[in-house]
């Protein structure tokens, strides 16, 4: 039994179908990275496993709990399975502090004085606590990715995924993010990565899988992915990714 199983997953969006019968076991402490080209279907697959889509057909299973389908908890998932867009998602009206307290106080029942001293320790954590009375608009994308990664944390999750989360910065920010992620992988945190920063991928990742047309079509040690691909699909888009000087 692994900690997050992923079982021949479909989605389908009237005739479209973005899932194609993925998959997927991640054990606890690992980071797997979803690599592949756009379309592939990285982004919805995490949008399935936190309930922010329903899936068409197949199960997704966390500590051998049953997360997908009717009658899950939706809010219990969501608090277990932290997520972080490309777009911060942050709430353009509240101030840092307020943006990392409003769950924990409405879902977890913290109290003021203990959501405020978690989301301080988190922002030193992020290197942001000198930001905590800013706004969203006062703040870099940078700055904003790192905030909407500390907000996911403050829910205390059992695993962690990040979507493209660098894609929308300019590239001296990107460093900045991927640093943290760095740090959380050290600790420990479980995550599933989808990303095209081949080089972090390589370099952070427990395993790497390949997805492509709604498909699982390869998955290893990264050393083993980016050296040694066996399926020539993966062949095809790592030498793609290589002429392209982004790995």
């Amino acid at each position: 039994m692994s900690f997050l199983e992923i079982n021949d997953v479909h989605k389908r969006y009237g005739n479209v179908e973005v899932l194609r019968g993925i998959n997927l076991n991640v054990e606890e402490h690992q980071v797997v990275c979803l690599i592949g080209p756009s379309g592939c279907g990285k982004s919805t697959l995490l949008r399935c496993i936190n309930g922010l889509e329903d899936i068409t057909l197949g199960e997704i299973r966390i500590n051998d709990d049953r997360v997908s389908g009717p009658g899950v908890d939706v809010n219990r998932l969501r608090r277990d399975v932290g997520i972080v867009f490309q777009s911060f998602n942050l709430f353009p009206h509240m101030n840092v502090m307020d943006n990392l307290t409003l769950a924990p106080r409405q879902v977890l029942k913290m109290s003021k004085l203990e959501s405020e001293q978690r989301a301080l320790e988190l922002l030193k954590r992020v290197r942001m606590d000198h930001k905590a009375l800013a706004y969203p608009d006062q703040l870099s994308g940078g700055q904003q990715q790192r905030i909407a990664i500390a907000r996911a944390l403050a829910m205390e999750p059992m695993v962690m995924l990040l979507d493209e989360i660098t894609s929308a910065l300019d590239p001296e920010l990107v460093s900045e993010v991927l640093n943290i992620v760095r740090e959380l992988a050290q600790e420990g945190m479980t995550m599933l990565l989808a990303t095209h920063e081949m080089g972090f991928a390589k370099e952070v990742s427990s395993k790497v899988c390949f997805l492509y047309n709604g498909v699982v079509h390869e998955e290893g040690a990264p050393a083993q992915i980016f050296s040694d691909p066996q399926n020539e699909r993966t062949q095809q888009f790592l030498k793609s990714i290589i002429e392209a000087g982004r790995l």
